[in-house]
């Protein structure tokens, strides 16, 4: 199974084709090549591997990004799912106090 992950456009760089997106405050680099609209900070894109796929409503996004907490939140410590995110969430030196606070609660 294959899942699209949202987040929230940070920067872009339109010379490279590329945004920084925040993930549970998690930054990464996406590829925007096969985005179906132009993205600027502050837009929800849906990520899959690495490339931003389409952009997203905010309020799709928030339901999503609600949806993902409480699986988080619920999941025990064998589900694959939520050991990459937790993984993601601990190796990022850059993430937010928040991500980690809500990574610290789901334990």
């Amino acid at each position: 199974m294959c899942l699209g992950v949202p987040g929230k456009v940070v920067d872009v760089d339109r010379d490279r084709n590329t945004a920084t997106v925040d993930f549970w405050g998690v930054k990464k680099e996406v590829r925007l090549e096969v985005c179906d609209a132009p993205v600027a900070p502050g837009d929800y894109i849906l990520n899959h591997v690495g490339f931003a796929i389409r952009r997203i409503p905010p309020e799709e996004a928030v339901e999503t990004l609600a949806l993902y907490d409480e699986l988080l939140r619920l999941a025990d410590d064998q589900d694959l799912m939520t050991q990459d995110v937790r993984s993601e969430i601990d190796a990022a030196p850059y993430a937010t106090a928040s991500a980690k606070e809500a990574y610290d609660a789901s334990e």
